[in-house]
């Protein structure tokens, strides 16, 4: 086993290979306004170097780093005065802590935001003028708490199940939250509830294997009214729920694919955004007359999209070949990264091969001007409910500059195809998603796209669990492997991973190692691990809460007692790193193992 100690130069950014300035180019996410003060935004950028939060001040034109810790910043938003940033403080990416706040000005230093309540999982935070609910797991199951002024926090939900905060009423009367007490924490149900005593003012659920989603209330004072998303025909569309009236309204959109949904702040029309075969496009639903309209953005992925007081929509946006950037639909960026732009990459073509569950949609990317077949990275992506898209992706465009083919696979399990598809998973997770991978991988080598002998399969956290589950179960099939962030013994790690994903492996496998321990082993890379042939590396981060990382040193201990060739790379942050220097790194430790077993 060699144990990787990479260590980053620094040198001029132009002098740099294109694959580290893509990651290296300071981007920033779609900035969140405060609905009592738009002027005031909130966004995520990795200009200094880590992903932290920013705030700007749209009228006088001044941006301030909010955060600055070693480990970067996940999460945070603004309160609805835009007198605060709330942000979760977790230790070392471990996403276990305590909420912080600060003056959006930095007149003050932070300060801890929820006195009396103890470190958590967050579970969905709203920072209303005079309520703030706060959604928390922890070994004990769920709850939801709220804060009036300066008061001790008071609970008002509780539950053993997976439960999380949804939404605070504009008025700040009623809260929803999903939850799942109905067993299925994959298919969650929707109750609204009165902030004063807990009391419920409605339940919505559509029951088993359909779930339920919330965007948010009408920013309306008065209205109560709830946009949700629902999967009652199979896909994911929007509905406006008022639980007072009890009272629905599907919103029917004669479009291919799924659709979700936020308020325009009139509550006049709805912004729409479409997914369908790996793009995304934006349109207006005219909640009168029922009128859609699309409104004018370039081909690609719009990955975030909001209407700004007056109407005005702006989005971030990228494709395969372009890096992201934050637009407004008719004008120009919103927001511009400072320093270099990112090199751009290649584009992505679509393939759909025949698969034991129907066709299944794949994208590849090819290295300009080479022809025949290649050495192949089939990039695996996590979730498992995700998809790959044509969106912009450093690590694709780093092995295509390296000289790889690289196939994404949108395997069953992932979502964007309808929920049958979604869901086509439970009950076999793991051995399902991979007889799509192998259909796709068959395609590749007959279409004369891939070399046979240099197939990599690749992938982080569920792709990673999958890359070492087809190690194991396909042998034959693949060259090399790299799993980043996986699940590796399944066993230990239901025993040590987060509440809510506990929560989750239970409504995908049907039950818990000990109710069906026959499933768990079936379904772990650990069972196969003496079927390994190829080199295999692994990166873990020490602290990860979703893929721990004991469980990945069995699966290291039994690879190495047989001498499988194997390799390691061990990360002091949890699932994946939010430090640029980090991601470098570990791309570097990924592309070396790649070269020096399977060619380009």
């Amino acid at each position: 086993m060699i144990v990787h100690d990479v260590r980053v130069t620094t040198s001029t950014p132009s002098a740099e290979p294109h694959w580290i300035r893509r990651f290296r180019a300071a981007r920033v996410s779609l900035p969140a306004w405060a609905r009592g003060a738009p002027h005031r935004c909130l966004y995520q950028s990795n200009a200094s170097g880590a992903y932290e939060l920013y705030a700007w001040d749209r009228d006088t034109g001044t941006h301030r780093q909010a955060t600055a810790r070693a480990n970067g910043t996940r999460i945070g938003t603004l309160s609805h005065d835009g007198r605060w940033i709330w942000w979760f403080a977790d230790t070392d990416g471990d996403e276990w802590g305590v909420w912080m706040r600060e003056p959006f000005d930095g007149s003050a230093p932070a300060e801890p935001a929820s006195p009396g309540l103890g470190p958590s999982y967050p579970a969905g935070l709203e920072v209303g003028d005079r309520v703030t609910a706060i959604g928390r797991t922890t070994g004990d199951g769920s709850s939801v708490h709220v804060l009036f002024g300066g008061s001790p926090p008071e609970t008002r939900y509780a539950s053993p199940e997976e439960a999380e905060l949804g939404a605070l009423s504009t008025d700040e009367s009623v809260l929803c939250l999903l939850h799942s007490e109905h067993g299925d924490a994959r298919h969650m149900a929707l109750r609204v509830i009165d902030v004063r005593d807990g009391s419920t003012v409605a339940d919505l659920w559509d029951g088993p294997g359909r779930g339920l989603s919330v965007t948010g209330f009408s920013p309306l004072r008065d209205d109560r009214r709830l946009l949700v998303v629902h999967e009652r025909r199979g896909r994911l569309e929007p509905l406006i729920w008022d639980p007072v009236a009890g009272t629905e309204r599907e919103i029917r959109l004669d479009l291919p694919g799924q659709a979700e949904a936020e308020w325009y702040p009139d509550a006049s029309a709805l912004l729409v955004v479409h997914q369908h075969a790996a793009r995304s496009e934006l349109f207006r639903y005219d909640l009168d007359t029922g009128e859609t309209t699309r409104l004018d953005t370039p081909a690609g992925v719009v990955s975030q999209a909001t209407v700004r007081p007056g109407g005005a929509v702006e989005f971030s946006w990228s494709s395969a070949a372009d890096p992201p950037s934050v637009r407004a639909v008719g004008g120009a960026e919103v927001v511009t990264a400072p320093g270099e732009p990112a090199p751009g990459s290649v584009p992505v073509a679509d393939a759909w091969v025949d698969g034991p569950g129907g066709p299944v949609h794949a994208l590849v990317s090819r290295p300009p001007g080479r022809t025949g077949p290649c050495a192949t990275v089939f990039l695996i992506h996590g979730g498992p409910s995700s998809a790959d898209t044509d969106a912009f992706r450093p690590n694709r465009a780093a092995f295509v500059d390296a000289g790889y083919c690289v196939v994404h696979v949108n395997y069953r399990g992932s979502t964007g195809y309808g929920t049958a598809w979604r869901d086509a998973l439970e009950g076999r997770p793991g051995l399902t998603e991979l007889e799509d991978v192998a259909a796709v991988c068959e395609w590749a080598i007959t279409s004369g796209l891939a070399d046979p002998a240099r197939c990599v399969i690749a992938g982080g956290s569920w792709g990673g669990y999958l890359t070492l589950l087809a190690l194991g179960t396909q042998p034959e099939r693949w060259a090399a492997g790299l799993a980043i962030v996986p699940v590796a013994d399944y066993l230990a790690a239901y025993e040590d991973e987060m509440e809510p994903l506990k929560a989750f492996d239970r409504s995908l496998f049907g039950g818990s190692p000990a109710e069906v321990p026959d499933l768990y082993q079936r379904c772990s890379p650990m069972t196969y691990v003496e079927d390994v042939r190829a080199p295999v590396i692994v990166l873990a981060g020490e602290n990860d809460p979703r893929c721990p990382i004991r469980q990945i040193d069995n699966y290291l201990a039994r690879l190495a007692a047989r001498d499988t060739p194997h390799e390691v790379y061990r990360f002091d942050a949890g699932h994946g790193s939010l430090v640029v220097d980090e991601q470098i790194r570990q791309t570097g430790v990924l592309l070396d193992f790649c070269r020096r077993h399977v060619a380009p």
